[in-house]
């Protein structure tokens, strides 16, 4: 069977950036809402849903505190006036080509222009598009709805049109009524406003359906853009349109199968079904399910009991009670590809075997250990999924879409949605790790069994946080991981509870982003500085109170001190100086010179270093007052005085000169 791949299959721009707009909110600590569904994707949508996301109709149904977020379809104007009304947080996270249409349905009633929609009337982006017309307007679904309009309102042939489609109208319908338009109106104006990104899709499904025999269009039922991928593909072949995996029909070998998506389609869904369509299509997979048919009937004679005997690198060797050696391939062995025969076996062990060939020339029989540990483990699995037993198992492989999981002979598919705690992590770090996890599916016709690690995870996280409420008391000392940063701050990991350290806890310098503290993945030592059980947060603190500058400037720099400090700022009223890390001082413009000045900058610049005298500590309000007039007057009374104390000069004459005065004086 051959499967071809649809290169613009999936999330389209707008889509993408509303999803993350929504996940961003979430990573940063924010509670979101999102006015409807911000996707038509049911899978993402439960996403969202366990992480807290609410869906909401209308603006006044937001929840206390949380972040609305307007979908990418956009929403009529009297809606945005009201969440501004309403002082609600949000984020507008509709498309910028749908907000383009929104801006041409406001000009064209500005202008006196009657504007024509193509596109589904009762679909949430013609919905809001309509909502911000200023003038007389219209919306058809096609070229024969088209007509019809312009048979009941004649007058529109000669009124001037503003024509435009809905973003994700098919683009087939858009030329049928542009060829329409053109015969019956002569005063329209045509606006181009099918995305490009879903014009590209619908000829890349229409190109694909035409060289394939059968087509699948992965995406949600209720969504408009996949509908329409559907049914371009379906008019050149059969077409199925899917919503997961497991949706997937059976194919006849030697097909052509094409695979396309809807925007609202997750990248993950589409590796989950390529992955599916893989394990179906190997060979491998196809002949053991024909063997595993084939053994309903064989004799017992074709399953032995066998003891080792002699182990080499490749083969493991086997006595089976019969004239011929019996051999195990390495790759019999077990269905991790990566075992030793020398670390899975040793001499003397004893196992059930499936004879796979028997060459009685050379007298031997090739054995299959992993055969008959499979058919084994598919019971075994069946019963863990009925049971919901949570199983131990290795990660032997990365593939596309997830990871294999080795549990005994069974290779577990365990999808990327599936495999770690959050979205977006690293696979690779799975590899080679034991995980815990269960069976959430198993088709054992299709030789098919999925497993989920993050439903054990999340339980386990669960059953910590319990554990953690019940013991936490503010003050307590614990060492976590930080699990991300924000701009306000870091969120620790203490153990399945993830507790926030607030920029301002982070160090007694200023700082301009916790990065300058933190990195991502630091393990830290931390105190709960406050609780609120009710909404399940954690205040953390991390800067340690004997770093506090401000006991060491009491403890080593008290008022009357003289000492050097560095100009870090500078203000009308006066300049700032540090004079410890962590504390700056305020030199008033008063204190700056032992005269008048205009202003700071007439003295001073930023990076000076100056002496200054501590001249008054405001430890309640944190504030330090400094001088350098203070210094720069007592310099001088001192100078003054040291002037006052010295000796009189003293005057000697001689005899001549005293003679000499007199005889002047006379």
């Amino acid at each position: 069977m051959k499967v071809e791949v649809a290169k613009t299959a999936g999330f389209c721009f707008g889509v993408d950036r509303a999803v993350n707009t929504v996940y961003h909110l979430l990573e940063e600590g924010r509670q979101a809402a999102t006015l409807g569904p911000i996707i038509h994707n049911p899978q993402v949508i439960a996403d969202l849903e366990s992480r807290g996301v609410r869906i909401v109709e209308t603006p006044e149904e937001t929840p206390p505190g949380y972040t609305l977020v307007i979908r990418s379809h956009g929403v009529p104007r009297e809606v945005e006036e009201n969440i501004r009304a309403l002082s609600l947080a949000y984020v507008d996270a509709t498309c910028p080509f749908v907000k383009k249409i929104h801006q041409l349905a406001a000009a064209s009633g500005e202008e006196g222009k009657v504007f024509l929609l193509a596109g589904d009337k009762d679909h949430p982006e013609v919905r809001g598009i309509l909502g911000h017309c200023k003038g007389e307007n219209f919306v058809i679904k096609n070229a024969e709805e088209l007509v019809e309009l312009l048979k009941n309102h004649p007058e529109l042939a000669e009124k001037p049109l503003a024509f435009a489609a809905q973003t994700t109208f098919h683009s087939g319908e858009w030329e049928k009524c542009l060829e329409t338009l053109k015969k019956l109106c002569t005063n329209a104006a045509v606006f181009a406003t099918i995305c490009n990104a879903t014009a590209r899709r619908q000829k890349e499904a229409k190109n694909l359906a035409q060289r394939c025999d059968r087509m699948i269009v992965v995406g949600g039922r209720d969504s408009s853009n996949t509908a329409k991928l559907r049914d371009i593909c379906a008019g050149y072949c059969e077409t199925y349109l899917i919503e997961r995996a497991d949706e997937l029909p059976v194919f006849s070998a030697g097909l052509s199968v094409g695979i396309t998506a809807g925007a609202s389609t997750p990248a993950s869904i589409i590796k989950e079904v390529l992955a599916t369509m893989a394990e179906v299509n190997n060979n491998e997979q196809n002949f053991e399910e024909m063997l595993e048919e084939s053994l309903k009937s064989l004799n017992t004679d074709e399953k032995v009991h066998g003891v080792v005997v002699g182990i080499s690198p490749t083969e493991v060797y086997v006595d089976v009670g019969r004239k011929q050696a019996g051999f195990i391939p390495a790759a019999e062995l077990s269905n991790d590809p990566n075992v030793k025969p020398e670390e899975a076996v040793k001499i003397g062990d004893e196992m059930d075997l499936l004879i796979m060939k028997t060459n009685d020339q050379e007298g031997t029989i090739m054995l299959s250990k992993r055969r008959v540990d499979a058919m084994k483990g598919w019971e075994e699995i069946a019963q863990a999924q009925e049971n919901n037993e949570i199983l131990t198992g290795k990660v032997i492989e990365v593939v596309k879409g997830g990871v294999i999981v080795l549990k005994g002979a069974m290779r577990i598919f365990v999808p990327a949605s599936q495999a770690t705690a959050s979205r977006g992590e690293d696979l690779n770090e799975l590899m080679g790790q034991e995980v815990r996890f269960r069976i959430i599916e198993v088709n054992r016709q299709r030789r098919r069994a999925v497993g989920s690690i993050r439903s054990v995870l999340r339980e386990e996280r669960k059953a910590a946080q319990e554990k953690f409420w019940e013991q936490v008391e503010e003050g307590q000392t614990y060492t976590g991981k930080v699990k991300s940063l924000t701009n306000f701050g870091a969120f620790v990991d203490l153990g399945g509870v993830d507790g926030m350290v607030h920029i301002s806890e982070l160090s007694w310098n200023r700082i301009k982003h916790p990065s300058e503290v933190l990195n991502v993945g630091d393990t830290v030592e931390v105190y709960v500085k406050g609780l609120d059980r009710e909404n399940g947060k954690i205040s953390l603190g991390y800067k340690k109170p004997e770093d506090n500058p401000w006991v060491k400037l009491e403890r080593e720099y008290p008022v009357g001190t003289v000492c050097d400090a560095k100009i870090v700022g500078m203000t009308q009223f006066g300049a700032f100086a540090s004079v410890i890390p962590g504390i700056d001082g305020l030199i008033h413009i008063s204190q700056i010179a032992d005269h008048r000045i205009e202003k700071p900058q007439d003295v001073l610049k930023v990076g000076d270093e100056v002496k200054v005298k501590i001249t008054e500590i405001d430890f309640d309000r944190h504030r330090v007052s400094l001088s350098i007039r203070a210094l720069l007057e007592e310099q001088k009374a001192a100078a003054d005085e040291a002037a006052a104390q010295a000796p009189a000069e003293e005057v000697v004459y001689s005899t001549a000169q005293a003679e000499e005065t007199a005889e002047e004086q006379e």
